[in-house]
């Protein structure tokens, strides 16, 4: 048996209150929802925040207040901050990495979203890339379409980014990738080619959450991801109770494949990151 990497988005940017009431909105909401989710086994933490009306917030201090509650309650536990665009003005979408996160996302080019086009221009994508490198954060890599792969390789190829980022595969947003199996093989095939160094993992939309994740395993991915930013529900007609109940069965179906839940010093370790003390 080997280790995996339990990454879980708590919030997001677009689920609300009234789509699932256990989504975590306010920050003590989130810290909470964090520690559920530490306890039952998830090593890194995937953060948005949001203003008190649900919007998605660039502010710092939210980012901050999460941020360090999250390390006072889950020694260890891997922060990563979202630089994602929902909701969110361009200028600011890189404002709190002064405060260096373990990790922060990075999406390498644009891509359809449903009701938006969800837009990172070469100059954006080139001024969050420095901005992690200056404060020391390791980018997740958010892979939308074949080509963002190629994005990662110019960020490296000039100096941006070092040659062992992580890759997060996303597979059924509609207007996107298609959460099709094949599409996968493709992917993984490309990002050897020409990332070989990168770990990986793959998260799927809504009811493709599972059928991704235990594509991904049966392909060894470095870890899965699963959380309420992705996905509310349980069954079609179930809400999700918690963050952390969708941590359980993510850590069921790493059983199933013969791996466990990565340590927060495992994880580390896997993605190349400093040690906490």
């Amino acid at each position: 048996m080997r280790p995996a990497i339990i990454t879980v988005a708590i919030t997001g940017s677009l689920p609300k209150k009234s789509d699932n009431p256990a989504v975590p909105i306010t920050p003590s909401e989130q810290i909470e929802s964090t520690h559920e989710t530490f306890e039952a086994g998830a090593s890194l933490v995937h953060i948005h925040v949001r203003n008190p009306d649900e919007t998605s917030s660039s502010n710092p201090d939210l980012f901050q207040a999460v941020q360090e509650g999250v390390a006072r309650h889950c020694p260890g536990m891997i922060i990563q901050f979202s630089t994602g665009g929902r909701g969110r003005d361009a200028t600011a979408r890189g404002s709190s990495l002064f405060l260096k996160p373990d990790m922060a996302s990075l999406s390498t080019g644009s891509v359809n979203f449903p009701s938006i086009v969800y837009e990172n221009d070469a100059s954006l994508v080139n001024t969050l890339a420095s901005s992690m490198r200056n404060h020391g954060i390791a980018p997740e890599i958010e892979i939308f379409d074949l080509s963002h792969l190629h994005g990662a390789r110019r960020l490296i190829d000039e100096g941006l980014m070092n040659n062992y980022p992580h890759i997060q595969f996303v597979l059924g947003i509609k207007n996107a990738m298609p959460a099709e199996e094949h599409l996968l093989d493709i992917l993984l095939a490309e990002k050897e080619r020409i990332l070989p160094h990168a770990t990986w993992n793959a998260a799927g939309i809504g009811r493709f959450q599972l059928p991704v994740m235990n594509w991904a395993l049966s392909r060894g991915a470095d870890g899965v991801r699963t959380g309420m930013e992705d996905n509310i529900r349980i069954t079609q007609h179930q809400l999700a109770s918690s963050n952390a109940e969708l941590v359980r069965m993510a850590r069921e179906a790493l059983a199933n494949h013969g791996r466990y839940p990565a340590s927060p010093s495992e994880a580390r370790k896997i993605l190349h990151l400093q040690q906490t003390v």
